[in-house]
């Protein structure tokens, strides 16, 4: 009997939780939109990424944020792996660091993820 209501609470909470979560996303989407329209940049799709390398592949510059060990695990093949976490102290402190790291070429097309 007790481990039904803790099967039950378990369902419930699930249920919950599934119900919560794709308003939690459209949440955090917009306030991603919101973002990058004050730092000027443009939000793209996995099909326009994919048409974009196949377009110009050098052209573009993969940028994987992600930490050190999920880069190793893997990621994106050309990525270069630049760890930052995705606040805006973040960006302040390691502004200089970023500007060295993706260099002096301006024209390209520069992708984080």
């Amino acid at each position: 009997m007790k481990n039904s209501w803790r099967l039950i609470l378990l369902l419930c909470l699930a249920i919950t939780v599934g119900l919560m979560a794709p308003k939690a996303f459209a949440a955090d989407m917009e306030q991603v939109r919101q973002e990058a329209k004050q730092g000027g940049y443009r939000l793209i799709t996995t099909n326009d990424l994919r048409d974009l390398i196949q377009q110009n592949s050098a052209g573009v510059l993969l940028v994987d944020t992600r930490q050190d060990w999920e880069y190793a695990a893997g990621h994106i093949t050309g990525a270069l792996n630049f760890s930052m976490e995705p606040t805006w102290l973040a960006r302040l402190t390691r502004r200089g660091a970023l500007e060295q790291f993706l260099g002096p070429d301006k024209h390209k097309h520069i992708v984080f993820y």
